[in-house]
């Protein structure tokens, strides 16, 4: 604690306020707005919420908790398949469904307490589940790299290739802030990549028609679910993304824990694990009312406050408020929308295979036994229905994918009995 530079409570000087603002603003910029560019949503709507979302979560926590929320990546899949066949009402009202899960976890948490949690979340159910939320996603990144219009494309291949080494290369070899930005910078060496690449090649890769038309000032188009959907019931949005707050709330676990350790504080205790969850369910629901993608908080933020010994919860505002702000910009919104495929598909490659080892990891840490035959059939099953997109269909209602090989994973770990002896 003696290199602490800002506690949680401390707040720093107005210039320095800002440029450490900006930092984090960087930080979570790439990945917050690749979640809605996947989806089909506008990114300056994801912008917005992020923003809202992280001052919702500052009050509910009671500025004691110096977390940033995202966009998460936990949902993509659910989101891209309601996207296709109910749309962005039904991604509204499964967003909102998760963050009242989150109320209904805190509300338990707050008066039976949270060992329960591990019990029906072992382990062995959250690494599998966190591997299939990557693996089930590998397709669609690999396919942004090779695919133009069905076919094979080269200068798709190499610009993906670009952005994707970039990524590792500044994630490995970049020092201070560089490192803590990898995908940022990845996203910017791919697109001026492409820029180059099609200049030389007199392809279009890169259109900036929808720039040149945007103004500098612009309303997020927000969708307000109730305003623009009424009172219309999506059922299978409701258990296609609800079941998946379980594993967003596993991630949320683990970076609580990593700011306890940062700043020598427990979190859990004051302002307490209940308050957390509240304040991550409110700024989901937030999302969800403004037709936003689902919000998480960010491992990314996190990693700048280990560099810098930066605590204050004034810059992680501060970081809310510039959010807030750009998401009104309408040339920033249109940028984003300009960047092509393959550049996000090279990004792509690299965090939903680093979502997909962190679930490996969570299993070699917690030294789960392999040999023991419940936990290979938990996790075979997970990963296999999971990747796989197993389905259950009953008249209007749809679970699938990560949804599914969760409830899964948490029946059979529940049920079958431990064995008496090993594989």
């Amino acid at each position: 604690m003696s290199q602490v530079r800002y506690d949680v409570s401390d707040k720093p000087k107005a210039s320095l306020l800002l440029g450490l603002s900006f930092q984090h603003l960087f930080a979570m910029f790439g990945a917050t707005v690749l979640v809605p560019i996947l989806v089909g949503i506008d990114p300056a709507v994801a912008l917005l919420s992020s923003g809202l979302g992280t001052l919702a979560h500052l009050t509910v926590t009671k500025y004691k908790i110096p977390a940033y929320m995202g966009s998460s990546f936990a949902y993509i899949t659910a989101m891209q398949l309601l996207m296709k066949t109910d749309g962005i009402g039904a991604v509204a009202q499964g967003a909102i469904t998760g963050g009242l899960v989150y109320f209904i976890v805190a509300w338990i948490v707050k008066f039976a307490g949270n060992a329960w949690i591990d019990k029906v979340l072992p382990p062995v159910v959250v690494g599998p589940i966190i591997m299939v939320i990557g693996l089930s996603l590998a397709t669609t990144a690999v396919n942004d790299v090779m695919l133009k219009d069905k076919a094979y494309n080269l200068s798709y291949f190499l610009i993906g290739m670009v952005t994707l080494l970039a990524v590792i290369l500044f994630n490995i070899y970049g020092k201070k802030i560089l490192a803590i930005i990898p995908i940022l910078l990845g996203l910017i060496v791919g697109y001026l990549f492409a820029l180059v690449l099609g200049w030389l090649t007199g392809q279009e890769i890169i259109s900036f028609a929808g720039l040149e038309k945007a103004s500098w000032f612009s309303l997020p188009p927000m969708r307000l679910p109730l305003v623009h959907y009424g009172l219309k019931f999506y059922p299978s949005a409701i258990l296609t993304m609800a079941p998946i707050a379980f594993v967003t709330m596993t991630e949320h676990f683990g970076h609580v824990m990593v700011l306890n350790s940062l700043t020598g504080k427990d979190f859990f205790k004051e302002p307490g694990l209940d308050k957390t969850l509240a304040g991550d369910g409110l700024a989901q629901i937030v999302a969800g009312f403004l037709g936003a993608p689902p919000v998480t908080s960010y491992g990314e933020n996190i990693g700048v406050m280990a560099l810098n010994k930066i605590y204050s919860v004034y810059v992680i505002a501060g970081a809310a408020s510039l959010a807030i702000v750009m998401s009104f910009v309408g040339k920033v919104s249109a940028l984003l929308q300009s960047i092509p495929r393959p550049v996000l598909g090279g990004i792509s490659i690299a965090l939903f295979g680093v979502i997909a080892s962190s679930g490996l990891k969570i299993l070699i840490e917690k030294q789960v036994d392999m040999d023991n035959k419940k936990n290979l059939l938990i996790a075979s099953v997970i990963l296999v229905s999971g990747i796989g997109g197993l389905t259950l269909q009953l008249s209007g209602l749809q679970i699938s994918g990560v949804a599914l090989s969760t409830l899964l994973g948490i029946a059979l770990y529940l049920l079958l009995p431990e064995p008496k002896d090993k594989a």
